[in-house]
């Protein structure tokens, strides 16, 4: 089972989409997500809940973690949400970066926009690596 680990600084928007997209379409004995972020905030922007919820996948308990060395030990790959200079990094794990905008404070319409440009991102790197349920 390989772990991937989707971050950006507050773990509250592109993270929290990417991971929970993957787990919803990721073949679960292959592999699953988690997200985390290096200076998490205090709850996921209601924005992003807004346009998930619209999809049928609930963020309501999910909560911004803190990307620890624990939390990266065993992981396979490290996605980066295009937080540039402030994007996470973990020694000795791959890393791909997804230049995705930030959705907080955002109109719902570019907050979906993001969203789908999210999945289909998700979707290309599920069916490269043969994960796809």
């Amino acid at each position: 089972m390989k772990t991937i680990i989707f971050a950006c600084v507050h773990n509250a928007g592109r993270s929290q989409m990417a991971a929970a997209l993957f787990n919803l379409l990721a073949d679960q004995t292959k592999a699953k997500a988690v997200s985390a972020g290096t200076n998490p905030a205090t709850k996921v922007h209601p924005e992003v809940l807004a346009v998930m919820a619209e999809i049928g996948v609930d963020l309501s308990k999910a909560q911004p973690t803190l990307l620890t060395q624990e939390l990266a030990q065993g992981a396979s790959l490290l996605v980066t949400m295009g937080c540039e200079e402030n994007c996470p990094y973990v020694p000795g794990l791959d890393r791909e970066d997804w230049p995705l905008e930030d959705p907080k404070a955002k109109s719902s319409e570019r907050v979906r926009e993001i969203r789908d440009e999210i999945r289909a991102r998700v979707l290309s790197l599920l069916k490269h690596k043969h994960w796809l349920l």
